[in-house]
C-alpha cells in the first residue's frame, strides 16, 4: 500500500476544484492510496480501517475471502473512509480516465460524509487515529488477561447493535444540552401529584406561593422556595436522590452503556480491565452506525455526482465508450433485485428534475389530470438546491418512504419480483408480482438495516431484563442464545428477553389451498448459569 503518484494527486486536486464549482463542500486535505486486490481482502474485515483493533473473525474473514478470489477474481474500484482526513484506496492498474471517474465518486462520497446530519457526531474527531489508541490498547490487554479479552470482544460485539445512536445524536442537534433534572421539577410533577397526591386547589395554591418568592425576593426566590418545602418535607431530598437513581436505571436503550454503568461484577476492582475494551466495541459501533443507515442516499449520491461531473468534463475526450460501459455496469437497475447505486442516483435525478419544473409543490400535488401533471412546469429551477437538502437532512428509511411514488415507479418501469415453484419441470418461475409503489418501496423497506429496539431495566432480583420493541420483525433466534450466555457474563447474573415470534395457525381441512397463516405471541428467554430457556408468556 502507497501513496498515488504525484501525477493522479494532481488530477484529483482538478477534480476537486471542479466539484466545488457545483457546490459540493468538503475539506481541502484527503488521503489516496494504491492498493492490490490483496490489500483490499486483508482490509475488508476491518471495515477498511487500517488502525482498527485485531480480532481473529477478521483472520477467518480475509481466509474466506481469499478462497472467493481465486474461485471469482473481481477488481475493485475504490473504497473511501470517513475520517480526518478521509482516506481513499483505489486499485492499482487504473487508468488515468478511469480514476477521473473514480475521484468524483469518491468525493461525492466525502462530500456527504461532512455534510449529512447523521453524520454529526463523527465530524470532530478523526476515527482512523482513535481506532489506532485502541489497538494498542486491547493489544496491552492481551498481554496480560490472555484470551478472555478476546471473549469479551465476542460478548460485547453480540450486542453492538443496541447501542443508543439516535440518543447521542440528539444530544449533538440541539443548540444547548438539556440541564439535569431539578428538586424543583420533581416537586411539582413527581412529589405532589404522584407521592402525596394533593387536591387541583392545593397544588395551584402552592403554585401561587412559588410565584410570590419570585415577586418577592427575585434571583434568589427559587432557593428561599426550596428551603421552605425542604423544611416541611424533610424526607424530598432522599426521595429526589432515589427517584434519580431510578430513573437511570429504567429502560435505557443503549445495552452496552448499561452494563458498563450498572453491571456490578464489571465495575469489581479485578474485572474493570473489561470496561474499555466494551467501549471500544460500543464506539466503533457507533461510528459506523450512520453508514450502514444511508447506504442507498450515500452511493446515490456519489453516482449522481460522478456521472454529472464526468460527463462535462475535457478529460473524458476518447473514452466516452469506456465511460458508458463501467458506469452502465454500476448504475444499471436490475429487473430483479436492488441495486443501492442505481435507486439512490434515479431518485436524486428525479428529484431535481421535480423540483425544477414545480413539481414538489402543493399546487402539483393537488392537480389530478394526468395530463396536467405531465405538462406541469412553473419553471421554479430548485431541484439543485432540494437535492442538497435531501442529502443534509435524509436517511435511507426516510428518502425511500418519502420519495418513492407510483410516478417514479410507473417512469422507471419498476416492479415487484414474485418466485413460484413450476413441480411439472421442477425449476423456479420468476413473474412480476406488483407494479404498485407501495410494493416496491416496501420491498426497499424490507431491505434496510433496522437492528431491533430493545430497552433495559433491572428487576428487584438483579435480573437484567431486556424488553424487545416488536415492529413486526422478528429477532434471529439462531443468535439469541449466545448473545443472551454473553450478557449473563457480562451481567453477571441472570438475563432475561421478551420479545415476539410467529407461531404457525392450525389450518382448516380444504379443498382450497390457503396461504400459511401466523398469530404473534410473546415469549421469554431466560439464561442463568449458562442455561437458556424458553416459555411463552401472555
Amino acid at each position: 500500500m502507497e501513496l498515488i503518484s504525484q501525477h493522479a494527486k494532481k488530477i484529483m486536486e482538478g477534480c476537486k476544484e471542479r466539484a466545488r464549482d457545483y457546490g459540493l463542500t468538503f475539506q481541502d486535505e484527503s488521503l489516496e492510496y494504491i492498493v492490490t486486490n490483496r490489500d483490499l481482502l486483508e482490509l475488508s474485515p476491518k471495515t477498511m480501517i487500517p488502525t482498527l483493533y485485531d480480532y481473529w473473525v477478521q483472520d477467518v474473514e480475509v481466509l474466506r475471502e481469499q478462497g472467493r478470489y481465486e474461485l471469482y477474481p473481481s477488481n475493485p474500484y475504490e473504497t473511501v473512509i470517513n475520517t480526518r482526513p478521509p482516506i481513499s484506496f483505489y486499485n492499482d492498474n487504473n487508468p488515468d480516465w478511469l480514476n477521473v471517474m473514480i475521484f468524483y465518486h469518491v468525493l461525492g462520497h466525502i462530500d456527504f460524509f461532512q455534510n449529512n446530519l447523521f453524520f454529526r457526531h463523527t465530524w470532530d474527531y478523526n476515527f482512523s487515529a482513535r481506532a489506532l489508541a485502541d489497538k494498542r490498547l486491547i493489544a496491552k490487554l492481551r498481554s496480560d488477561k490472555g484470551r478472555w479479552v478476546d471473549y469479551v470482544i465476542e460478548f460485547a460485539k453480540s450486542a453492538d447493535n443496541l447501542v443508543g445512536y439516535f440518543k447521542l445524536l440528539s444530544s449533538y442537534n440541539k443548540t444547548t444540552r438539556s440541564s439535569p433534572e431539578k428538586l424543583l421539577d420533581y416537586y411539582f410533577d413527581i412529589f405532589l401529584q404522584q407521592e402525596k397526591k394533593i387536591s387541583l386547589t392545593e397544588y395551584i395554591k402552592e403554585i401561587e406561593r412559588y410565584n410570590t418568592c419570585q415577586d418577592e425576593h427575585g434571583a434568589s426566590g427559587e432557593n428561599y422556595f426550596l428551603d421552605s418545602i425542604k423544611t416541611s418535607h424533610r424526607e424530598i431530598e432522599s426521595l429526589f436522590k432515589k427517584y434519580k437513581e431510578k430513573k437511570s436505571n429504567t429502560n435505557d436503550s443503549d445495552v452496552l452503556l448499561f452494563l458498563m454503568k450498572h453491571s456490578k461484577f464489571l465495575n469489581k476492582e479485578e474485572n474493570r480491565w473489561m470496561l474499555p475494551v466494551i467501549e471500544v466495541i460500543r464506539s466503533t459501533s457507533l461510528y459506523f452506525q450512520p453508514q450502514i443507515r444511508t447506504k442507498i442516499l450515500n452511493e446515490g449520491w456519489a453516482s449522481y455526482w460522478h456521472e454529472k461531473l464526468f460527463l462535462q468534463d475535457d478529460r473524458i475526450n476518447g473514452h466516452e465508450v469506456d465511460f458508458s460501459i463501467v458506469n452502465a455496469k454500476v448504475t444499471s437497475m436490475p429487473r430483479v433485485g436492488l441495486n443501492p447505486y442505481a435507486l439512490g442516483m434515479r431518485l436524486f435525478q428525479d428529484l431535481e428534475e421535480r423540483a425544477n419544473r414545480g413539481k414538489r409543490s402543493m399546487e402539483y400535488m393537488l392537480t389530478k389530470d394526468s395530463q396536467l401533471r405531465d405538462k406541469f412546469d412553473t419553471k421554479s429551477m430548485t431541484g439543485k438546491d432540494f437535492i442538497f437538502s435531501v442529502r443534509e437532512n435524509f436517511s435511507d428509511s426516510m428518502f425511500v418512504n418519502t420519495f418513492i411514488d407510483q410516478e417514479f415507479v410507473d417512469h422507471h418501469k419498476l416492479f415487484v419480483v414474485g418466485k413460484r415453484l413450476n413441480e411439472e419441470k421442477m425449476t423456479w418461475q420468476y413473474y412480476i408480482k406488483s407494479k404498485k409503489a407501495e410494493a416496491y418501496r416496501d420491498m426497499v423497506a424490507d431491505s434496510l438495516y433496522h437492528p431491533p429496539t430493545t430497552l433495559v431495566n433491572v428487576d428487584k432480583n438483579n435480573t437484567l431484563v431486556l424488553n424487545h420493541i416488536f415492529e413486526n420483525k422478528p429477532l434471529v433466534r439462531d443468535f439469541i442464545e449466545g448473545t443472551l450466555m454473553g450478557l449473563e457474563f457480562l451481567w453477571g447474573d441472570k438475563v432475561c428477553l421478551y420479545t415476539s415470534e410467529p407461531i404457525p395457525v392450525k389450518k382448516k381441512v380444504s379443498d382450497t389451498p390457503t396461504p400459511e397463516k401466523y398469530k404473534w405471541r410473546r415469549f421469554r428467554y431466560s439464561v442463568h448459569n449458562k442455561r437458556v430457556s424458553r416459555e411463552l408468556v401472555e
